[in-house]
Parts: C-alpha cells; sequence; structure tokens
C-alpha cells in the first residue's frame, strides 16, 4: 500500500469515488480512496438513485444538471455502464402553491437554459397512461429525468479514477487521522500509515466516526427508508418504452418504473431514526426488517394517483439507512478549526448531486474555492450549538417534511430554542415571532398579542401589514432593532492595523473614533463578506459583519498570520447590539447620555465608547435602514438593562420595537446589498459597486485576484427594480429572490432581494443583471409569472443620503 498521497479520499461510496475521480480530473493523479469494506457499503448499493435537475436552490440545480449530463459521458471515458434511463418525469402539483413553487422552478429553467416545463393533461397522458391526472392543478415535464444503477455508477467512478492514476484500497477501514505539526496529515489504516496533505471525509454513514478520529462532531443523524417494487404490471409488460418517473410531492411518495414493475418510495410522518450514538463498525450490506405499515398513508395515496401499483404483488422491500444533516443539505467543504480537512456527508439524492459534489470537492481542494457559492451547504453554517438533540429534532422535521414546500421567509420551530439572549423571554412577551440565525432566537416582527406565528406561503402573509407598521413607526419617528446577531470581533496590538489591512481590502482608520466599510475578497477575487471596522480606541479595533458567517468567515482570518503582540478574539456572544434609527433616535438617545450627539460632535461613521443610561457602550453612527441611526453594542449581562432603557425612553416618543423584517424592506429601499444575498463570492467588487472600497495600492488577502478580474468587464450590475403596482396587487405576492428576470422573452439575470417598500410605497427588488439598465423595463418572474418591473435610477428613500447624515 502506498505510503504518501496528495489526498486521502475515505468513503468507497457514490460521492466518495465521485470526489476521487474529479481530483483526478483537475491533475491530481497522486490520490486514494480508502474503503472499510466493499465499494457502496452503507446507504449507496440499496439507493433508488433517481436523478433530477431542477431544485428551489438555483446552484444545487446547477450542479444537479451537470450530475445528470455526467452519466453517459462516464460510460463512454471508462467503457462501465451506469445504467442509466431517462425516460423523463412528471411532476405534479394538486395545490395552488405547488403550482407556484413548479412555475418559478421552470422560469428559473428557461433561464439557466435547462429542460423543464409545463404540459398539458392530455400530453401527461400519453406519457404516462398509468397515471389518474384528476385533481392536478398543473403538470411539469423534465425529459432528462430517470434513474441509474447505483453500483454501475460508482463502479464507473472508481474506474475513471484508477484509469488516471487513483488508487483504490478496500476492505481497508481507518483507524485514525493524525495533524503534524505542518498541516499535513497521517492517516492510519489496519494495513499501514499514509502521510497526505489532505483528508476528505466522504465516509457516508460512518461520517460521524471518521470526524470524531480528527476531533470533530459532525451534527449528522441517520433514519430508516424505505421503498418497495412490485410484481410485473401487465401494463408495462405490454410496452415497448419505458415510463416516466412521477414525483407527486403533495401525495409525500415517489414513483418509477422498475422492471416490468413500479417502485414507490416514501418519506413517512412516523419515521425511525437509527443509530443515535453512532453507527455499528460491522454494518455494510444489511438491511432493516420490511416495516410497510409506516408508510401505509402514503401507499394509498400512490394507489389512488396509480392504481396499478394496489393491483400488483410487492416483489420486494427495501428499508435500509440514510444520514441526514439538521436542514437535509450536505456538511460540505474544510473544516474551519482544522487545516486541509474536507466533508462532503449527509448527503441524500446522491445520485442527483454526485458528479457536482465531487467536481466542487476538488475544485476547492486544488484551487482553493468554488466556481459557485456553495454557503447553503458550507460545514461552516453550524457551529458547536447544533447539538445532538437539535440535529436529531430537525432531522425528524426534515424527514417528515422531505416532500414539503418550504417557502420563502419561512421559519421552522423543530429542535428550537437552542441558543437565547438575556432578553428573549422579554421579548416574547412583547409579540416578537422569532427567527433562527446560526442557532440564535431573533425577532422578525413584534404581533400586537404574545403567541403568534408566521404564516407561510408564496403570497403576502399575515406578518406583512404589522411589519408595515414597524417600517412607518421607524420612519416617521424611531424604531429599536435588535441587532445582537452581528458578528462582533476586537483586534487589540500595536500591529493590529497592519493586519487588518492584510486581510481587508478597504483602508483601515488610523484616528481613533473612525470607520470604514470594508470588502473581504475570496480566493477568485469574488465578495467573500462585507465589514464594519471602527478604531474605538487607541490599538484597538472593533469589526462587525454577518453573524450567520462566523464559522465560514473563520477560514480567511486565519489565512494571514497574526504578528507579534496582536490579539484577534470573538466577541459575538459576550455582546450584544442594538440600533436606534428614524428621525428622532438622536433626541431619544440624548436623554440617555452626557455624550453629545449633535452633528458636529458625533459624525456619519464614526463611534465613541459612551455612557448610555449607566452602560457602558459603544457607539457607531451607522444604520442599515438608511435613515439617521446609531448601532449601541453592550456587554451581554447589560442587554436587558440597555433594552430596557431604550424602551421606556422611546415609548415617551411612540417608539418601539422593529424586527429584522422590516430591516430588510427598509434596506431594499436603500438599495442596499446584504452578505450571502448580494455579496457573495460569484460577485465581483465592481459588479456591486464594491470596487470604490478596494484600495489597491496597498496588500492584501488573495489581492492578485481581485485585480484580475477588475481588468475585466462586469459580467452583470446589481440594480434595483421597480415592480408594476397592478401586477403585485393582482398577484398578492412581491418577489423575494431568486426570481428570473427577463426583458423580450431572454433572461437578463435574477433577483437576489425582494420586498414591499413601506416607506415609499413600491415593490422592489435588488437583482443582478446584464445587457439592461437604468430606466429599462424587464419582466420579473414572481410566482413564476411574468411580472412587469422597471430599473430605477437611484433609491427612493433618501437617494442622497441626506436623512443618514442629518
Amino acid at each position: 500500500m502506498k505510503t504518501h498521497a496528495q489526498a486521502v479520499v475515505i468513503g468507497g461510496g457514490v460521492v466518495g469515488c465521485s470526489i476521487l475521480y474529479h481530483l483526478t480530473k483537475l491533475g491530481w493523479n497522486d490520490v486514494i480512496l480508502l474503503e472499510r469494506d466493499e465499494l457502496t457499503s452503507g446507504s449507496t448499493w440499496h439507493a433508488a438513485a433517481n436523478i433530477h435537475g431542477l431544485h428551489d436552490s438555483t446552484n444545487i440545480s446547477r450542479i444537479q444538471h451537470y450530475t445528470m449530463g455526467l452519466y453517459k459521458d462516464l460510460e463512454a471515458e471508462t467503457g462501465q455502464s451506469c445504467g442509466v434511463f431517462q425516460p423523463g418525469s412528471l411532476y405534479l402539483a394538486q395545490t395552488q402553491n405547488r403550482s407556484h413553487q413548479l412555475q418559478l422552478q421552470a422560469a428559473k429553467a428557461k433561464l439557466y437554459g435547462m429542460n423543464f416545463s409545463e404540459i398539458t393533461r392530455s400530453e401527461a397522458e400519453e406519457l404516462h397512461p398509468l397515471v389518474n391526472f384528476d385533481g392536478i392543478r398543473s403538470i411539469m415535464w423534465e425529459p432528462d429525468g430517470g434513474n441509474v444503477d447505483p453500483s454501475g455508477v460508482t463502479a464507473a467512478y472508481a474506474a475513471g479514477a484508477r484509469q488516471n492514476g487513483a488508487e483504490i484500497y478496500r476492505f481497508t477501514p481507518v483507524t485514525g487521522t493524525e495533524v503534524q505539526p505542518d498541516g499535513s496529515w497521517v492517516v492510519r489504516t489496519s494495513k499501514g500509515d499514509i502521510k497526505t496533505q489532505w483528508v476528505v471525509n466522504a465516509a457516508g454513514l460512518w461520517g460521524r466516526e471518521v470526524a470524531r478520529l480528527a476531533g470533530v462532531e459532525l451534527p449528522l443523524q441517520p433514519t430508516e427508508h424505505q421503498y418497495f417494487v412490485t410484481e410485473t404490471i401487465a401494463q408495462i409488460d405490454a410496452m415497448d418504452c419505458r415510463l416516466p418517473s412521477v414525483a407527486d410531492r403533495d401525495g409525500e411518495y415517489y414513483l418509477r418504473q422498475e422492471g416490468k414493475g413500479l417502485l414507490v418510495g416514501a418519506y413517512e410522518r412516523n419515521l425511525r431514526f437509527w443509530a443515535e450514538g453512532e453507527t455499528p463498525a460491522g454494518f455494510g450490506h444489511e438491511l432493516f426488517e420490511d416495516d410497510l405499515e409506516r408508510i401505509e398513508e402514503n401507499m394509498m395515496r400512490a394507489i389512488e394517483r396509480v392504481p396499478a401499483v394496489g393491483e400488483a404483488g410487492i416483489k420486494r422491500v427495501i428499508n435500509g439507512p440514510m444520514i441526514w444533516s439538521p436542514d437535509s443539505n450536505v456538511l460540505f467543504g474544510p473544516v474551519p478549526e482544522l487545516k486541509n480537512y474536507f466533508c462532503c456527508n449527509g448527503v441524500i439524492p446522491g445520485f442527483s448531486q454526485s458528479g457536482g459534489l465531487g467536481l466542487l470537492a476538488a475544485e476547492w481542494i486544488i484551487e482553493g474555492e468554488t466556481k459557485y457559492d456553495m454557503f447553503a451547504w458550507d460545514v461552516a453554517r453550524f457551529g458547536a450549538w447544533a447539538s445532538k438533540e437539535f440535529t436529531k429534532s430537525r432531522v425528524g422535521d426534515q424527514y417528515a417534511h422531505r416532500f414539503s414546500i418550504h417557502f420563502p421567509n419561512e421559519e421552522r420551530s423543530a429542535g428550537r430554542p437552542v441558543r437565547t439572549r438575556p432578553i428573549y423571554q422579554m421579548q416574547k412577551e412583547m409579540g416578537a415571532v422569532m427567527g433562527l440565525n446560526y442557532g440564535w432566537e431573533h425577532p422578525l416582527w413584534f404581533a400586537q398579542t404574545p403567541g403568534v406565528k408566521d404564516t407561510n406561503g408564496f403570497t403576502r402573509q399575515n406578518w406583512f401589514e404589522p411589519v408595515g407598521k414597524e417600517c412607518k413607526m421607524l420612519r416617521e419617528k424611531a424604531g429599536i432593532i435588535d441587532i445582537s446577531n452581528f458578528a462582533k470581533y476586537v483586534v487589540q496590538g500595536k500591529k493590529g492595523r497592519d493586519w487588518l489591512d492584510a486581510v481587508f481590502a478597504n483602508k483601515m482608520p488610523t484616528e481613533v473614533g473612525r470607520s470604514c466599510l470594508t470588502p473581504l475578497i475570496s480566493r477568485r477575487g469574488g465578495l467573500a463578506g462585507d465589514f464594519t471596522v471602527t478604531l474605538i480606541a487607541q490599538d484597538e479595533y472593533w469589526i462587525f459583519g454577518s453573524g450567520m458567517a462566523e464559522r465560514y468567515h473563520k477560514r480567511f482570518f486565519d489565512s494571514v498570520p497574526l504578528p507579534e503582540g496582536v490579539r484577534f478574539d470573538s466577541r459575538t456572544e459576550a455582546v450584544c447590539g442594538f440600533n436606534l434609527a428614524g428621525p428622532l433616535s438622536r433626541k431619544i438617545l440624548q436623554r440617555l447620555t452626557n455624550t453629545s450627539l449633535n452633528n458636529e460632535d458625533f459624525q456619519f461613521m464614526r463611534s465613541k465608547c459612551a455612557d448610555l443610561a449607566g452602560i457602558d457602550v459603544k457607539m457607531l453612527r451607522v444604520s442599515f435602514t438608511g435613515d439617521l441611526g446609531w448601532e449601541v453594542h453592550c456587554n451581554t449581562a447589560d442587554q436587558k438593562a440597555l433594552y430596557t432603557a431604550l424602551l421606556e425612553t422611546g415609548k415617551e416618543f411612540g417608539v418601539g420595537p422593529v424586527g429584522s423584517r422590516a430591516l430588510m424592506a427598509m434596506r431594499v429601499e436603500k438599495g442596499y446589498g446584504s452578505w450571502s444575498r448580494e455579496y457573495s463570492p460569484e460577485y465581483w467588487p465592481h459588479e456591486q459597486g464594491m470596487d470604490r472600497l478596494c484600495k489597491m495600492d496597498k496588500d492584501f488577502l488573495n489581492k492578485a485576484a481581485l485585480q484580475a478580474v477588475l481588468a475585466q468587464e462586469p459580467r452583470e450590475q446589481m440594480v434595483l427594480l421597480h415592480l408594476n403596482e397592478a401586477a403585485v396587487t393582482a398577484s398578492n405576492a412581491d418577489a423575494t429572490g431568486g426570481e428570473p428576470v427577463f426583458k423580450d422573452g431572454n433572461g437578463v439575470g435574477r433577483v437576489t432581494s425582494g420586498a414591499y417598500g413601506y416607506s415609499v410605497g413600491l415593490s422592489l427588488a435588488l437583482a443582478m443583471v446584464k445587457d439592461v439598465g437604468p430606466g429599462d423595463e424587464v419582466e420579473v418572474m414572481v410566482l413564476g409569472q411574468p411580472h412587469k418591473a422597471k430599473i430605477l435610477h437611484q433609491p427612493p428613500f433618501d437617494p442622497t443620503g441626506k436623512k443618514l447624515r442629518a
């Protein structure tokens, strides 16, 4: 067995073999895969192996389409059959909401050149004569949908990798992974040790156990999952073509042809967990006992839709394990606390995603970053707060609602609360409807009475009017926004500015009390983040950024060594904050402090240490609302006292709390971007208007990549759209993000954020577009239907910033 490799992939399922194959395709040939048993052991061998392209997430759709197109090329390259059947897939909508979802996906498919469109009932009946289409509101057709052979695909990846120089060792369990002082690894096995630069954990059902060898606890939980295959069905036996698969997600089952019968699988509400502590080391090609009673309701719905299912006997039942993350997305990417330890775990639709996962993993390992923004899959989206209890609860909810629609702005309650701050109960008693942000509970909006819950849908929901009242209050008077979710860091030491200048693209403040906005540049020259940095005291900088991206940003911060004598600390848990914004904010705050807040004494983008209501605070004159305002940060222990003082003083002025949904609406009115929506590694600074904050006369992280992209013309531009009032009124829906934008039938972009601008009386959307500009009329596909819109020349709220600087 070899003793050295560029990378060692642990796990011989379809995903591990795909990663190995793609590493070789990108030029790494000295790579090894270790499998504890036979290839496909675990979940791969018994998978239903359906393949489909469309997903609510555009980037996941992209990698699924890549995967679907790869299999036949892989067959040609290796000579190994993948058992590809692509008779197409029918997607059925029984409800209006499902129709909205499918129509939006069809609009995205048109934008990205994917094959997915609506067909008539008669066309569908011709494609699949066994389906009863009664009660179906709309039908979508994906010609490339189908299924593959699990063992064949895995063997093809393995063959392709071997042809390119990779080695695969079966029956070689990993017993240890030990990091070395230089950041490399020693992988210990029963057959000897391997020295490697990269460890890739693609261990499937054993992902948790392999991660623990490196001291990492991954939030994963296996469940049982069942499907069955019928005996031969006469109508199918008589056909000379293969039937398309059926995705009847409102019925909570999936169905496709298998041999001369039908395969039916279900995600039942009465799920069963498995291996809650750890996956048994000796498990391999075993199955669980049949338990069809658990999926009986799903079976009956399948029989009602396809009566032939009920008329045929059951040939075999597959009840095997799958392993899930808390949100059913992959745990993907390098572990931020370790060097060169890559995860690809918790993959559910493995045969729809295997190729894309392998390609992106290879890109990340070899090139330092993927071509797509995959934060929705990044292992860094969860922290230590994602406990076993939280994971189990969320996995149970995800499994039971696998085919439910996940609506825009939806907040699921399973496993919560996980992390709360001192004013959590106080906010709940005030009517706060809470959301989840990196484990923290935070107010989305405030209902008039406690206990009110969100309703969910694609159209305007029960929070639409209350959020409007919060916006009106803040714009006319003031509002108090809990911004404790912001990530907060402190850099101290005489060379602190040197380190910050080496990390961020903008020049750091040199005068105490001055602040700046700055991008963080990604490996490919995109926007990895946006931050506010202020010099709050001599040799003491405070940094504020996205809270949900704190673990993600750790990779960038750790890549630049700290100078001797410099300390970098996270204060996110230790410090809380509020934004008091609106025309009366100065008057309210001045009641609570002796620090002068007059414009000449406390200008925009300045900061001060102050005493506010007897509490030591850091005050920054910035506001994400685009209105006059201050951010006020205090120790977490003082949060309740500060909130009480702000509320009591504000009450005299008719001012109260404001939630994050109102903040979203107000920042869109101002045309402000937000990280993970408008600011992303996929977008270049000069496409977002952030290039002015990149100072090219100094060195900083990934400057060379930025120089390369700035030398190119922008591919797209961020713009602000005003949607036609009549169209929005008719649909009762605003853009929320992801909706395609067309002009004269041609795709020109997509929405990144959308909201109703209560202060300006306009339905608005931020979008990334090409080949159009201010004044142009376009169509935004809200609910998958065209809504006329115009690109604005300037933000409708305070375009010159007078209020912000008043």
